[in-house]
């Protein structure tokens, strides 16, 4: 397993590229056999704490996060888009925020372009779940699905979920928006879209891997070449400090919560004992690995 770590800066230092400025082209790169993943930057979120604290101990919360920087109360988490290159084939994990949710997102188009992808070069779209900054950057500025030319892949029951009509009045009145956004994505691509279940093999060397609770539906994947493997965990592993070192508690970004912390406590369990690296969509630095720290994990990027 080769890896190797990019990093690019905003404005003129990013160099000129077709008379334009191109910012933070993309974070991390690995080679897992013959297959080249890079986290693609679609910019940050702009939170308040309480999105993922509320109703935790605050000092305990205080006693984990601030020794990593992160503040308790206004909180910046990246987006990392997984783009994953084999053979003929260029899938995205997902595709950012587009321009209508945060201003400090939306940035995966030309951030792909600056990494040499174009929109219409995709040919797999495969979504980990259908919140905001993972599906609503779909759609075009015509209201077109952007990446024309890609097969679009979601798991059964995430789709079942947002598609029901009922979940915009049982999601709860912070998420509504949520809901109507997911639902208008998925129309534009009702007749092309290709479901699954968990343990499927969607592409070949990409199985799903149920990660529910985060929302009813979330799906991992595991891409394997040969003997090698890693997890792109969307946000079954949300953040870099109480996901981590707290994985059983249960968060407020949760829509589920008790589902999502058996989830993530499972998971950060394999992850570690197999030492298995993962990308995280909302993880600093991108890929990484989980490792054991006390009675918890810590993250620790490679």
């Amino acid at each position: 397993m080769r890896i190797t770590r990019r990093r690019f800066v905003a404005g003129a230092a990013a160099g000129v590229v077709a008379g334009g400025v191109v910012p933070l082209r993309g974070m991390a790169e690995m080679m897992l056999g013959e297959a080249r993943l890079t986290a693609i930057s679609d910019g940050t979120l702009m939170l308040p704490g309480a999105f993922i604290f509320e109703g935790l101990p605050e000092e305990e919360v205080a006693a984990i996060v601030t020794p990593m920087g992160v503040s308790s109360t206004a909180l910046e988490p990246p987006c990392n888009v997984t783009l994953l290159q084999v053979g003929d084939r260029v899938v995205l994990f997902d595709v950012g925020s587009g321009p209508d949710f945060m201003p400090s997102a939306g940035e995966l188009v030309q951030n792909l372009e600056g990494a040499g992808v174009a929109p219409e070069d995709v040919t797999d779209v495969i979504f980990t779940h259908a919140h905001p900054d993972h599906i609503w950057g779909l759609l075009d500025e015509f209201d077109e699905p952007l990446f024309a030319d890609a097969r679009y892949m979601m798991g059964r029951a995430e789709w079942d979920y947002w598609w029901n009509p009922e979940t915009v009045d049982t999601i709860g009145a912070e998420r509504q928006a949520f809901a109507v956004g997911a639902r208008r994505r998925m129309e534009a691509i009702e007749d092309a879209v290709v479901f699954f279940d968990d343990g499927e093999e969607v592409l070949p060397g990409v199985a799903a891997v149920a990660c529910v609770g985060h929302t009813p539906g979330h799906m991992g994947f595991e891409i394997r070449q040969g003997s090698e493997s890693v997890m792109v965990v969307g946000d079954a592993i949300g953040n870099h400090h109480v996901a981590f070192a707290r994985p059983g508690w249960e968060v407020n970004s949760d829509q589920d919560k008790a589902t999502a912390a058996a989830t993530r406590v499972a998971l950060m369990d394999r992850l570690a004992a197999e030492q298995m690296p993962l990308v995280g969509f909302h993880l600093p630095g991108a890929i990484g690995r989980a490792e054991k720290a006390g009675d918890g994990y810590r993250w620790v990027t490679i």
